[in-house]
């Protein structure tokens, strides 16, 4: 079950022809964990989850249910279909994942509060067990949840309703609810909502601040001056000036070209760009391997 701590949207590794690449995206995953995440989401969107096949992602769950760091694992599902996402969960139930980060549907405007909570509901009563992790992202969802909408699932449905990533940031600093997990979907916001009573953060860019992200989790929970927050929020912030899926695929891809691959309509960041915010990078003394380090 997930409880407390730093989180990533895991990045999804592709073979050449496009299909996921199940081994060297769990291998991603363990060395994201390995260097201070207490674990990670596959198939969220930076994991370009609503761009993956419903069997790749079958395979990659029976494939992940043995690994030794599975309770470390959580899945998202990335899917519009509500049929889709029922037939995904009861699949990773099979295998006794309980946890799952789900969005409201995209694509369609004008997603209303009653319509998203017979969106959960039919979920929920598809698949009784299930434990959800409400996804709050307007920019990808088109629909922003509200403290009251957020509150009346939980009303409806409080043994299934756990949390929330808010990469809307709307609501991490004004939901309380008793035994509710609340992420802020950026680590920017990571000390700022510890300070509130959230629970971590569940972000994209983790991927290569797991280290840094991990010291500010720490530094707060132990009572000490967290030393390195002002750089994990630099570094953050300079990402947040690119796509994330395409900077974060580029800025691995300069250590291995397996992370060059990525699915249209996404694309590597440009020369240029790289560049750019391989320069930015430098300016704020961060690496992959400082990071680590940290």
């Amino acid at each position: 079950m997930i409880k407390k701590g730093v989180y990533a949207a895991s990045l999804s590794i592709l073979n050449e022809d496009k299909t996921l690449n199940i081994d060297l995206t769990i291998d991603h995953a363990v060395k994201a964990i390995k260097s201070g995440l207490h674990g990670v989401f596959f198939f969220g969107s930076t994991g370009q989850s609503q761009l993956i096949s419903v069997n790749e992602k079958k395979e990659f769950i029976s494939k992940i249910a043995n690994h030794k760091m599975r309770k470390q694992f959580f899945l998202g599902t990335g899917n519009n279909s509500l049929i889709e996402n029922i037939d995904l969960i009861k699949y990773a139930m099979e295998y006794d994942f309980k946890d799952f980060l789900i969005m409201p549907p995209a694509y369609y405007k004008g997603n209303t509060d009653q319509g998203v909570l017979e969106f959960y509901s039919r979920i929920i009563k598809s698949v009784p067990k299930i434990k959800i992790i409400l996804y709050n992202f307007e920019k990808l969802s088109g629909y922003k949840f509200s403290v009251d909408a957020v509150k009346s699932l939980v009303k409806s449905f409080p043994e299934n309703i756990i949390g929330c990533k808010d990469s809307s940031y709307n609501l991490f600093e004004t939901l309380k609810l008793k035994n509710f997990l609340m992420f802020p979907g950026s680590e920017a916001k990571l000390l700022k909502g510890l300070k509130l009573g959230c629970s971590g953060c569940i972000s994209a860019v983790t991927n290569v601040t797991h280290s840094l992200a991990r010291q500010v989790f720490d530094d707060f929970e132990a009572k000490k001056n967290p030393s390195k927050n002002e750089q994990l929020i630099a570094v953050r912030e300079t990402f947040d000036q690119y796509n994330l899926i395409s900077a974060l695929h580029s800025f691995h891809s300069t250590k291995d070209q397996n992370y060059k691959n990525i699915l249209p309509p996404l694309t590597l960041l440009s020369q240029k760009k790289l560049k750019e915010l391989m320069d930015k990078l430098n300016v704020l003394k961060f690496s992959l391997e400082k990071s680590k380090a940290a």
